[in-house]
């Protein structure tokens, strides 16, 4: 990829670039696209989508029930803890967000759980049949591929390489790329300009440039703007990001499947992660390769026709799309006022009030994405994140949704309240144990053979958070072709191993992250909009304490209070070391050496370190665990990992 993004470098001062202001568009084709009330109700309840599964609700019982059941099981061991003396405020309070905690990983470990049931038994085709050998379309459309002030070398590199892949299917005249420009910076849009110029006399499709210069609603209002100028003259639409890609087999198969399901308004890939450099990629690049499969697969089980929307790598039925999901603004100010932030999961809410089914799909590869290159990186994006997700709190009332679309809402929110419970789970534990004089028996605790009901919390908890990393480890070591692909068992193991270790060493100062993140916001702190770094690079020891600093002084506070309680130590140390030593960690997960000396370890190795990309295209034909790549000409599929 590097090499190809050099072609695409502004490094050609001299290339001549048409100087009209949009010199590279078709004719426009408007398409109306209204903006959508949440206070008025539907004309009419629009009922189930044909595609939605029979026995959906003995579906979703099934993952929620479990997860009621596993929340009533660990929290056995603090209710008999806080009740031995009788409920106070504190101890009530306590519970109640212990409880709130351990249902939401209920709920993941539940889904993880389904979804290792259906990629084991060959299920995850149930719900969308797509064909291992579509047709080629007869329909026309977009892959749209929205920029705001990015390094053009990369972005250019994929939407050549997924041109050269719709050549090679004979496809080409079926889709049109657009690149959508919301760059504010003259000079990124000069070299945008530039880098088009010479991707377009190479393409094998058209391709056109358009670059928006009041960038109002962000990403959203780039793709509607696109919608209402050139919509009506595509049938589907392919929304990418500048850091992501999807082969040309992929994009085949999505159009087929929506092509026989007229009632379907959008389908959602689930995308693997490529690219990683540092050690902080890898981790989150594994982590994704090798678990994310189940956790997409239960989503997709449990969700069926309600599902959700990630805001890329999705194709969506561009009528549907136009006549449903146009955002309303919000009234208030900002940051829960004005223009829809996290716009994706509301447009998918939308299409589904409007009766169009929504769908997830783990049964496709060949979809993929990039990931920030550091902890800072990282963090940058989900405070970002953060205020667009908090924000759905003021649409969980709007009129005609779905019970499972506020559902989702509710679960995107809690995706960032998690932190701040968690922090504040830990605040109020360690004040009750300030309440009681040090027993150096209970510094040993973990060590102790003998049960007890908070033994038994101990165990359910520990299950409950690695539990979905060891089925997506057992799903790959049960495949021969995977786990060749992965390295080998011995590979596969190491990995896991390492990639725990580093989640647990990340998660306090994510914690603490995204406590203050959701702080900021609830304080009315609006974090704007700003370019994401894509490319990793060396973090300086100043940048690392500037940005680790409220890391670094709540594992200082905890300290503090240890003093008085220093037999809980071992109890809090897997929280208050890495907070303590969060510089450290936030320089060596930056390194892309360290990154590089895992892999030659055998550590954090995925498919791309051993030759085998997960860029092409592989298909999950149904009752067959073995994957297959996709030819045109073939009557069967090609093994090309088993």
């Amino acid at each position: 990829m590097n090499q190809l993004a050099s072609r695409f470098e502004p490094s050609t001062p001299w290339l001549e670039v048409d100087p009209s202001p949009q010199p590279w568009l078709p004719p426009e084709s408007p398409l109306a696209m209204p903006r959508q009330s949440l206070d008025e109700t539907p004309a009419q309840d629009p009922g189930a989508p044909a595609t939605s599964p029979p026995g959906i609700g003995r579906r979703r019982f099934a993952v929620f029930g479990g997860a009621t059941l596993l929340t009533l099981m660990v929290a056995v061991g603090p209710y008999v803890l806080y009740a031995r003396r009788g409920f106070d405020g504190l101890e009530a309070l306590g519970f109640g967000v212990f409880v709130l905690l351990v249902s939401a990983i209920a709920c993941w470990f539940c889904t993880a759980a389904a979804g290792y049931y259906v990629l084991t038994t060959g299920r995850e085709q149930d719900d969308l049949d797509f064909s291992p050998h579509p047709t080629l379309p007869t329909t026309r459309t977009a892959l749209l591929m929205p920029l705001y002030n990015e390094d053009t070398g990369a972005p250019f590199a994929r939407l050549a390489a997924l041109d050269a892949s719709l050549a090679r299917l004979g496809a080409s005249a079926a889709f049109d790329i657009f690149v959508l420009s919301d760059s504010t910076s003259e000079d990124v849009a000069l070299a945008e300009r530039m880098a088009f110029a010479s991707l377009r006399p190479q393409a094998h499709g058209r391709t056109f440039l358009r670059r928006r210069l009041e960038n109002a609603e962000r990403k959203a209002g780039n793709i509607s703007e696109w919608v209402r100028r050139f919509g009506g003259a595509y049938e589907f639409m392919v929304v990418l990001d500048a850091d992501s890609t999807m082969a040309g087999e992929t994009l085949l198969r999505l159009v087929d499947a929506m092509v026989r399901n007229p009632g379907v308004g959008l389908i959602q890939t689930a995308p693997t992660l490529t690219g990683a450099a540092t050690l902080f990629a890898r981790m989150s690049q594994f982590g994704v390769r090798m678990y994310g499969r189940v956790a997409a697969a239960g989503l997709a089980w449990w969700a069926g026709s309600e599902a959700s929307y990630w805001g890329h790598n999705a194709i969506l039925r561009t009528r549907a799309f136009a006549a449903s999901a146009g955002l309303p603004i919000l009234p208030g100010a900002k940051p829960f006022g004005g223009h829809v932030l996290s716009h994706d999961v509301v447009e998918a809410a939308l299409l589904r009030r409007a009766g169009w089914a929504v769908h997830v799909t783990a049964a496709l590869d060949g979809s993929c994405e990039e990931t920030p290159p550091t902890i800072l990186d990282f963090i940058q994006r989900d405070s970002r994140w953060c205020q667009g997700n908090l924000q759905h709190f003021r649409l969980l009332g709007a009129k005609g949704l779905h019970p499972l679309s506020r559902a989702q809402l509710v679960m995107g929110c809690m995706a960032y309240l998690s932190s701040p419970l968690w922090f504040a789970d830990l605040v109020i534990g360690m004040t009750l144990q300030l309440r009681y004089p040090v027993d150096w028996a209970s510094f040993w605790y973990f060590l102790k053979p003998e049960f007890s009901p908070f033994m038994l919390t101990s165990l359910l908890s520990s299950l409950l958070l690695i539990g979905p990393k060891l089925m997506g480890c057992l799903l790959v070591l049960r495949r021969p072709g995977e786990r060749r692909a992965f390295g080998g068992a011995a590979a596969v193991l190491k990995g896991m191993m390492l990639e725990i270790l580093l989640s647990i060493a990340l998660a306090p100062i994510l914690m603490v992250a995204n406590t203050q993140a959701v702080r900021r916001t609830l304080g009315g702190h609006d974090v704007g909009w700003r370019p994401q770094r894509r490319e990793s690079g060396a973090l300086a020891w100043r940048d690392a304490c500037r940005a680790m600093a409220w890391q670094m002084f709540t594992g200082a506070a905890f300290v503090v209070a240890l003093c008085f309680r220093p037999d809980l130590a071992i109890c809090f140390a897997p929280i208050v070391l890495p907070l303590l030593l969060a510089p450290v960690l936030a320089r060596l997960s930056a390194r892309r050496e360290a990154g590089e000396a895992v892999a030659r370890a055998g550590f954090l190795t995925t498919p791309d370190d051993h030759g085998l990309s997960a860029t092409p295209v592989v298909f999950h034909a149904a009752a067959r665990p073995a994957q297959a790549s996709y030819s045109p000409h073939a009557r069967e599929p090609v093994s090309t990992v088993g």
